[in-house]
């Protein structure tokens, strides 16, 4: 005997696409799931919602859905969907928008060591004008993963710095002023 299968009855909310778009500067609505994005997206195999169906979920204002999402945390930010798009909707963008609202409205990320890369990743930038690999996977592996983490990486570490893969100190840049300077500006945006 087979079992009917309710149909989800979803009554859109623009509110949430409003939000989105406001703060993006994106205009998802003019999304029409060509599915060119996820098409031509690297890590479709990792997500819970492919990026057109995420689209669509915007638009609908599925905002829990889209917020707890492991697409929006496993997005590698490649920009092949943006590259792909017709109607040059920048989904990157929107990604991370949508990492923004949800850390905002403290959602815990499904992927936790994302928020932890990123804050490593620009704090770096913030301090040398650019990433410095060896403090950046220190830093990095130490938050996520404790001591135990970092000792299991050193030896990786110890190889690349003796091949000159990697630079104990950074190399300075000149523009640096300007480097924190944007950083400050953002800052006052909010």
């Amino acid at each position: 005997m087979m079992v009917a299968e309710l149909s989800r009855v979803i009554v859109p909310n623009s509110g949430f696409c409003r939000k989105v778009e406001e703060m993006s500067g994106e205009k998802v609505s003019a999304c029409f799931q060509c599915t060119k994005c996820t098409n031509g997206c690297p890590v479709t195999f990792a997500m819970d919602i492919a990026p057109h169906r995420l689209m669509h979920s915007i638009q609908l204002g599925l905002k829990g859905e889209v917020l707890h999402s492991d697409t929006i945390w496993v997005c590698a930010s490649c920009e092949t969907c943006n590259t792909r798009c017709p109607n040059g909707i920048d989904v990157a963008h929107i990604m991370d928008t949508l990492r923004q609202i949800s850390q905002g409205e403290g959602i815990r990320a499904s992927q936790s060591n994302v928020p932890i890369f990123h804050s490593v990743f620009l704090s770096s930038v913030r301090k040398h004008g650019r990433v410095s690999e060896m403090e950046m996977a220190l830093i990095y592996y130490l938050k996520s993963q404790g001591l135990t983490g970092l000792l299991k990486q050193a030896g990786m570490g110890f190889g690349m710095l003796i091949r000159g893969k990697i630079k104990l100190i950074p190399t300075p840049i000149r523009a640096i002023s300007q480097v924190r300077a944007i950083f400050r500006k953002a800052e006052e945006r909010g």
